[in-house]
């Protein structure tokens, strides 16, 4: 699924085709993706200029004219491609296409349909259940050592758990904080409320960090995942630990023999990777 590095590509590609511009047509070739299209959905949108794209953890946002929000997530496969020739013929995956008056084409593309779009307002862009509960952004002001310190105290579970919990910090998912602990030295078993003082600003600072070189290399595309140019993302070139199993960490002195390099365990389900020999 993608991450924030993800999501905030796409959305820095879409903004110079999208901003300012009218939504002269929209077209929805089907009724609905995870869950049902809004009613009149893209009769709301047709004619609607666009005032900017933005992103909430692993949300796209597009603020329009009189004061609509489209809520867009990608789910597993969803990609959102530019075509400044116009629209062509659809595909089968292609769910979704947003027509400006420049006659650029974006089309939302989702094999497995599991992304979604909702619609609601500026004011109650904060109350919608997608974005409520949402910690705050990593990459924002308001995410520092102290601020990550106080979300965990007190949670007994291990801190790639925690990460993971989108009411801790938003937009994190398993190949950033994997990669984020790693560069912190801690450990994904260690205890959540244990990452305090000098550890959480470590990890707080290895957050913003690996995310903005992330963002930088484009994202990572390991499936599905394409920028909006239809370019592929180049992050997984620069994994430390992510899908390494068995691989020597960067700047690892050990035996790697015998160690075992990058370790692959299994928490809640998803797979984890590390270092033991440099993450306690």
């Amino acid at each position: 699924m993608p991450e924030l590095p993800e999501v905030e590509t796409v959305c820095r590609g879409l903004a110079p085709h999208l901003e300012g511009r009218v939504l002269a047509r929209v077209a929805a070739h089907r009724a609905d993706l995870r869950v049902p299209f809004p009613p009149r959905f893209a009769e709301r949108l047709t004619g609607r200029r666009v005032a900017a794209v933005r992103r909430r953890a692993k949300y796209m946002l597009v603020h329009l004219d009189d004061g609509t929000v489209l809520i867009v997530h990608l789910g597993m496969s969803g990609r959102m491609l530019i075509d400044t020739g116009g629209p062509g013929e659809p595909g089968r995956h292609d769910h979704v296409v947003f027509v400006t008056d420049a006659g650029t084409a974006v089309t939302f593309n989702d094999a497995r349909r599991f992304g979604l779009m909702d619609l609601t307002t500026e004011q109650s862009l904060g109350e919608h259940p997608l974005l409520a509960r949402l910690g705050p952004e990593p990459l924002g002001n308001g995410f520092s050592g102290p601020v990550l310190a106080e979300r965990l105290a007190g949670r007994m579970t291990p801190i790639k758990a925690a990460l993971l919990d989108q009411s801790v910090v938003a937009g994190l998912g398993n190949i950033y904080v994997a990669e984020a602990l790693f560069e912190a030295r801690l450990s994904p078993k260690r205890m959540a409320a244990t990452v305090s003082g000098a550890r959480a600003e470590r990890l707080a600072g290895a957050v913003r960090a690996v995310l903005a070189r992330a963002i930088a290399a484009g994202g990572s595309s390991l499936r599905d995942y394409r920028q909006a140019s239809g370019e592929l993302g180049y992050f997984q070139h620069q994994f430390a630990v992510y899908d390494r199993e068995g691989e020597p960490c960067p700047g690892c002195t050990c035996d790697v023999a015998r160690t075992g390099g990058v370790h692959r365990i299994v928490q809640a389900g998803r797979s984890t990777f590390y270092c033991p020999q440099r993450q306690r």
